[in-house]
């Protein structure tokens, strides 16, 4: 039997609406992802962290970048600015360099006279100066300016003994030539000193700056004004001297000025024998044949370029063409030169007959009496045996 009445009605209770807050979304649960524990979100802040990090990360690789550039361009600049400065002193070394080459060659003309070298000297002074202003305006880099200074004591150097050569000559009067030549063997000191100065005061501390300061394809150019020290000794000016001395400002030599022929040998096969004008001599033209002419400077100066002539002629008709003709650069007074011609290669119609060689020494300016200059030799050429 039951417990309950049947007629008592059953009671339901339903449940309120659950009222959720206005403006609340209801948060949304994700699945987990398959293949692994889900991970946890990061924590605040983090992600600001991270580019902050690699914002600064950029900024030094764009600083490092930087110096590395500034310093490739200052080391580009710095190369420049000593490669232009060595540039402008190359010009200026060469010219000032080159005076006493033009001293040299104006001794080899004959036609040279004391006045004339005078000017030239007083303008080879001059350009030493106008180098000098033009080294002046130059800006060197820095670590340079020291030696820089050495570059314009150079050329001071070089004026000063240019133009006191010139005074020297000028003053000479009635000097001696020994005293002239002491008088200008000390302005030729003053130029072996230039060189001193430009070679140990400029040119080794340029190099060892370049050295320093890492420059490199750069050369500090040489200037070497005496590259012959017999030009400028007491020795050669005096000869210089004497020989112009004699000669007139309207370039007429007086005193005594000459050469002496001594002699002619033909030398050939190893046999030498001593030519004479008497008699024929029977010369053996083998492949070394050769003739040396000696001669004697008969003069009271020295003598320059002279020439010494060899002619064989054969029934009036030369036999060597053209005619070989050498010459002598310098002989000084009292001393005596020997020039060989040799490589003569005879032609087959030298052989056969009576052959006549000719020597002549060239006539040197003053000079008057010219009978010693010259000798003919009869000579007859053998083939050689075997």
């Amino acid at each position: 039997m039951s417990t309950f009445d049947d007629e008592t009605p059953l009671e339901f209770f339903e449940e309120p609406e659950t009222l959720e807050a206005p403006g609340r979304q209801r948060r949304r649960i994700r699945a987990p992802r398959s293949g692994g524990p889900r991970r946890p979100p990061p924590p605040p802040g983090a992600v600001a962290l991270a580019r902050l990090a690699g914002l600064v990360a950029l900024a030094i690789a764009v600083v490092v970048g930087l110096v590395f550039w500034i310093g490739s361009c200052q080391g580009q600049s710095k190369h420049d600015e000593y490669k232009a400065y060595m540039e402008k002193v190359q010009p200026i070394a060469q010219s000032s360099a080159s005076s006493l080459d033009d001293y040299a060659k104006q001794l080899n003309s004959q036609k040279l006279t004391l006045a004339d070298l005078r000017s030239k000297l007083a303008l080879w002074s001059r350009q030493q100066q106008e180098g000098y202003d033009e080294a002046l305006r130059l800006v060197p880099p820095a670590p340079l300016q020291a030696a820089h200074q050495q570059v314009l004591a150079t050329l001071q150097l070089r004026a000063i003994g240019l133009a006191g050569l010139a005074n020297a000559f000028a003053a000479g009067g009635s000097k001696t030539a020994d005293q002239v030549a002491a008088r200008l063997a000390k302005q030729g000191r003053v130029l072996s000193a230039s060189d001193l100065v430009w070679t140990d005061l400029f040119r080794l501390p340029a190099t060892e700056t370049l050295r320093r300061e890492g420059v490199q394809g750069v050369i500090a150019p040489p200037s070497q004004i005496v590259t012959n020290p017999e030009v400028i000794s007491a020795h050669s000016f005096g000869e210089v001297y004497a020989r112009l001395h004699s000669t007139t400002p309207s370039g007429k030599v007086t005193g005594t000025h000459g050469s002496e022929l001594l002699g002619t040998e033909a030398v050939s096969g190893g046999q030498t024998q001593s030519l004479t004008v008497s008699g024929q001599t029977t010369v053996n033209a083998a492949a070394d044949l050769a003739f040396k002419v000696s001669f004697r400077n008969s003069g009271n100066f020295e003598e320059r370029n002279v020439p010494v002539t060899l002619r064989i002629t054969l029934f009036g008709k030369s036999v060597l063409e053209p005619t070989p003709t050498k010459k002598v650069p310098l002989i000084e007074k009292g001393e005596t030169k020997t020039v060989s011609f040799t490589s003569l290669q005879l032609p087959p119609r030298a052989f056969g007959g009576t052959a006549t060689v000719t020597v002549t020494v060239g006539k040197v300016p003053g000079e008057v009496h010219l009978e010693n200059n010259k000798a003919s030799y009869p000579v007859f050429f053998s083939l050689p045996s075997g």
